[in-house]
């Protein structure tokens, strides 16, 4: 399993170096892309179909710019494998890089392991020595790789690097569902929740004022600390239910479409897709399975009974309904937790399907 490992520049003499760099970098992104759009314009005005060009042959027509532009020859591969792979995912050619400007790429610059030196706290790349924050609380192993420089939205550089580490944590012994929500951002199947901080509304106010005034330092100021923030309060809450148990399974809620709802605010500053992320592969870690499960109708199934009875809540209309009672059973719920036992049960009962089948096939072979 790869992980990154993040550490923060030291020096804010190295900017001016860096984004010399990453304007280069965006030289040879631009020059990929340009030459994938030309492909796919001749083609739209009727010209006979050409076939993409592949990473070697990006290799091939940019081998030898490295003395021009100033970077590393190994540093423009990477910069031909990445724009191969995104292009190959979005089946179309990408956005350009741009270097000037408000709407200026934050700064990338890719490098493999053979042309970094690492010692110590610092890093030398092209003859220029980088330090960096972190080394001692976070020390960076052996096992690292390639990686890349990267900047924020602040500015501030930081370097990151790849590293391979061993899926042998400790499993747990708990079964878990989760459903995600907005009020709380998921409740488990034991009723522990995990609380929505809605980081984005403590701070709304003060980004308004920022906005108003057109701060646009204070404003990258407060969207970072959101950010910060967010993460840390998912990384905490990910890693507790990560190391509890050994299946894990969450409902497939789209965060995407109701992104696009009046909701969207408080979808966004839930953000389930990075919830969902680290839970993923921090189970993997702890070698524990990881389910998506679809989630319909288990906010209206009895967990009990397993009957949807006319006292469920049903609709939009019904989400402010939180607890309600069983019409068949006669059990009281509470809307999350029912909810949570019915997408752990969802994932119990597939797997109990898929072993009964494998041993009916087994018996029926042997």
């Amino acid at each position: 399993m790869i992980l990154t490992y993040k550490y923060r520049i030291k020096d804010s003499s190295a900017r001016k170096t860096l984004r010399r760099y990453a304007y280069a970098v965006n030289q040879v992104w631009n020059y990929c892309n340009g030459l994938q759009r030309d492909i796919e314009s001749r083609y739209r005005s009727g010209a006979p179909k050409r076939k993409w060009p592949s990473y070697y042959d990006f290799v091939n027509l940019t081998k030898g710019a490295s003395r021009d532009i100033g970077l590393n020859s190994q540093t423009i591969q990477c910069i031909c494998r990445q724009f191969s792979d995104s292009r190959d995912k979005k089946r179309r050619s990408l956005k350009f890089r741009t270097s000037a400007g408000s709407r200026r790429s934050l700064g990338w610059i890719p490098f493999q392991k053979q042309s970094r030196q690492v010692n110590g706290n610092s890093i030398t790349y092209l003859g220029k020595c980088f330090r960096y924050f972190g080394s001692r609380r976070r020390k960076l192993p052996e096992s690292a790789k390639g990686g890349a420089f990267v900047e924020d939205a602040r500015g501030r550089w930081y370097v990151c690097f790849h590293v391979e580490v061993s899926d042998d944590l400790a499993t747990g012994r708990g079964q878990v569902g989760i459903d995600l929500g907005l009020k709380t951002l998921a409740t488990l199947t034991d009723g522990t929740v995990v609380p929505a901080l809605q980081h984005y509304r403590r701070y709304e106010a003060a980004l308004g004022i920022a906005q108003r005034a057109n701060n646009k330092n204070r404003i990258r100021v407060i969207h970072a600390k959101i950010k910060n923030l967010r993460r840390d309060h998912l990384h905490k809450a990910t890693a507790k239910i990560s190391r509890e148990n050994s299946l894990i399974v969450v409902g497939n809620v789209n965060s995407t479409q109701m992104a696009k709802t009046r909701m969207a605010k408080s979808v966004l500053d839930a953000a389930w897709s990075m919830f969902k992320t680290q839970l993923e592969y921090k189970a993997r870690r702890h070698r524990a399975e990881f389910i998506i499960v679809d989630e319909s109708f288990t906010s209206q199934t009895c967990s009990c009974c397993g009957t949807i009875p006319d006292s469920s809540p049903k609709g939009r209309g019904a989400l402010g309904i939180r607890h309600w009672k069983c019409d068949g059973c006669g059990t009281d719920h509470d809307r999350d937790v029912n909810a949570a036992v019915n997408i752990l049960n969802v994932a119990l009962s597939a797997k109990r399907r898929g072993d009964e089948s494998q041993n009916g096939v087994s018996n029926t072979a042997g």
